[in-house]
C-alpha cells in the first residue's frame, strides 16, 4: 500500500502547478478515532485530503488554514485544520452517516453534506487580521466545491479530484487527491491539454490503489512533469493535558464544583481528534486552589 505523502510538481512547460497526495492512513486514523460510518468517513476524508494539500501551499510554519463546510445536510459541519508541514486534524458533526445513491450504489457525500450553505477557508498568516474566503457550495461532493473556491476566491482556475474508497468492514481501502492549477502564464494549448487530462481522469482512490507512487501517476498523466518537492502527511492533533486544563478554567465555577462534588473527577474529549483526558477529583481541587490563589 502506498504510504501517505504529498508531491508538488509543474507541467505543461511549467505553466501548470500540481499538488497530489496519498492519504489512506490519515483517513483511516480519523475513521478509527471517531468511529466514522462510510459516508461520514468519505466526506471528512475528502476534506482532510484537500486540507493537507492546501496546508502545503502555506509559506511558513507559523501559518495555518481552517476549513469549515456546512451545506445544511444531515452530516452537519465539517471542520479541518491544516498546517504547512502536511499534518491535519478535523472532525464532522455527525460521524454516523451512511447514505448511498440508489442508482450507482456510491456513497452519497453530496446528499450528506448538502449544498445549501458555504465552504469557508480562514488563513491564519500570523498577522493582526486573518484572511478568509467564502463561497457557496456547488454540489457538496467536496472536489467541485474546492475547484469553485480556488477559481472564485483565490482567482486561480483549478481542477480538484479527491476520493476515498471504503471497504465493506468500514475501513479505508484507499484515499488521495490532486489539485491542478493554471498559472498566470498558461496558454490556450495548456488549458486544452489539462481539460483533456481532467476529462479522462480515473478515480483518485483507484489510482492510489493501483500505482506504486504518486510520481508514477504524474508521469503517466503529464509528459513533461517536473517533480519539485515531496513531504509526509498525517492526521495529528496538538491537544495535550495542559490545553485541556486551560479549557477547564474557562468553565463556570459552579460547573467545576459539580465535577468535584458529584462526579469526583471529569473526562474531556478533544473535538478534533477524539483523544480523552481524565482529571481526578484531587487534580480538580488543586486547579481550584490555584485559581483562587491567582484570582486575588
Amino acid at each position: 500500500m502506498m504510504k501517505d505523502y504529498l508531491v508538488k510538481a509543474l507541467a505543461c512547460n511549467e505553466h501548470v502547478r500540481i499538488y497530489i497526495c496519498s492519504s489512506t492512513h490519515m483517513v483511516e486514523e480519523a475513521r478509527k478515532r471517531f468511529d466514522l460510518w462510510p459516508t461520514s468517513a468519505a466526506a471528512l476524508g475528502r476534506v482532510l485530503t484537500v486540507g493537507s494539500m492546501m496546508g502545503s501551499m502555506l509559506k511558513t510554519a507559523q501559518e495555518q488554514i481552517t476549513i469549515r463546510i456546512n451545506g445544511g445536510g444531515p452530516i452537519g459541519t465539517i471542520l479541518v485544520d491544516a498546517y504547512s508541514d502536511g499534518h491535519v486534524r478535523g472532525f464532522v458533526s455527525d460521524p454516523h452517516i451512511m447514505l448511498q445513491y440508489n442508482d450507482t450504489g456510491k456513497l452519497a457525500v453530496g446528499a450528506a453534506v448538502g449544498k445549501d450553505g458555504y465552504l469557508e477557508v480562514v488563513k491564519d498568516m500570523n498577522m493582526k487580521e486573518n484572511w478568509s474566503g467564502t463561497v457557496a457550495l456547488q454540489s457538496g461532493e467536496i472536489g467541485d466545491d474546492f475547484a469553485y473556491y480556488f477559481t472564485a476566491s483565490e482567482q486561480t482556475p483549478s481542477a480538484v479530484s479527491v476520493g476515498v474508497l471504503v471497504d465493506t468492514d468500514n475501513s479505508i481501502l484507499s484515499a488521495g487527491g490532486m489539485i491542478i492549477q493554471m498559472l498566470p502564464d498558461a496558454e490556450e494549448e495548456d488549458i486544452v491539454k489539462v481539460e483533456q487530462i481532467v476529462a479522462n481522469l480515473r478515480h483518485m482512490s483507484t489510482m492510489i490503489q493501483e500505482y506504486e507512487s504518486l510520481e508514477d501517476i504524474l508521469r503517466d498523466l503529464f509528459d513533461d512533469v517536473r517533480i519539485l518537492t515531496g513531504q509526509d502527511i498525517e492526521f495529528r492533533c496538538k491537544c495535550d493535558r495542559a490545553t485541556m486544563k486551560r479549557v477547564l478554567t474557562t468553565l463556570p465555577k459552579e460547573e467545576r464544583q459539580q465535577m468535584i462534588e458529584e462526579d469526583h473527577g471529569c473526562e474531556i474529549t478533544c473535538n478534533f481528534c477524539g483523544e480523552k483526558y481524565q482529571f481526578s477529583e484531587e487534580e480538580l481541587l488543586e486547579l481550584e486552589r490555584f485559581m483562587d490563589a491567582h484570582a486575588k
